[in-house]
């Protein structure tokens, strides 16, 4: 029996750089965390429990859609599925990552993923795409990310009532605004842009005529199709069919 061997090492030093890459969407984060703490004790989640979801659950819109159908009337299968749809993107998310996990421990794989958010994925993606492997911006960054998720849950649950609609202040629009400038300044060639004119197209479609977040998996399964159909083609593919030639 052959022991395998996983050769990849974390840098301390390099995660504590993107943590404080990270740190100011974080601020964003924690306005809305603010607003999902007040959301929580509107719909009767005590203090420790709202503290708790977000520590142990870390999954923002998801949480938001769990706490709209939160009560007695709701059973707890239509929840589960509900939050399974949203967050039916990571399936996507992850299988992108493979090839810069692939010679991580199993362990610190699994564990890296649980701090996996849009942000340090699009970050990561587009610096693998320019030849960079930058997976502690994923532990880093989402450890930022996740510390600003407990800390606005906290001041939304006790101190709520001084912002009670983060998007009066258009902080709604941050984070689509920084995927955005992440999908503009990675490669550009006609897959890319045939995945991302898919994906846009069916999440508005989606937003404006399927039931409320369903836009995140429709444009998250445009995407993915167009990448799954159209192969990219590889150097060595492209020198081959040079020297059939």
């Amino acid at each position: 029996m052959t022991n395998t061997t996983y050769p990849y090492q974390f840098q301390p030093a390099k995660v504590r750089s993107e943590f404080v890459r990270m740190f100011p969407i974080s601020l964003f984060v924690v306005a809305f965390g603010a607003a999902f703490g007040l959301a929580a004790v509107q719909k009767g989640l005590g203090p420790l429990e709202s503290l708790l979801m977000s520590t142990l659950v870390f999954a923002g819109a998801s949480q938001f859609a769990a706490i709209d159908m939160w009560g007695a009337e709701v059973s707890v299968i239509p929840v589960m599925i509900v939050v399974f749809a949203i967050n039916s993107r990571h399936l996507l998310m992850g299988a992108s990552l493979y090839p810069m996990l692939k010679d991580v421990s199993p362990g610190k794989r699994y564990g890296l993923l649980l701090f996996l958010t849009d942000a340090n994925w699009a970050v990561s993606a587009q610096e693998y795409q320019g030849g960079r492997r930058n997976l502690e911006v994923i532990l880093g960054g989402g450890l930022v990310l996740w510390l600003a998720w407990i800390v606005g849950t906290w001041l939304g649950v006790y101190f709520g009532g001084f912002l009670q609609n983060p998007k009066s202040l258009g902080m709604d629009m941050v984070l689509g605004c920084f995927l955005l400038s992440m999908a503009l300044g990675g490669k550009k060639n006609p897959r890319v842009l045939v995945a991302w004119t898919l994906a846009a197209f069916a999440s508005l479609a989606a937003w404006k005529w399927l039931p409320a977040n369903t836009h995140v998996v429709a444009g998250a399964l445009a995407g993915g199709v167009v990448g799954f159909f159209w192969l990219e083609k590889k150097p060595d593919d492209a020198g081959a069919g040079e020297k059939a030639a």
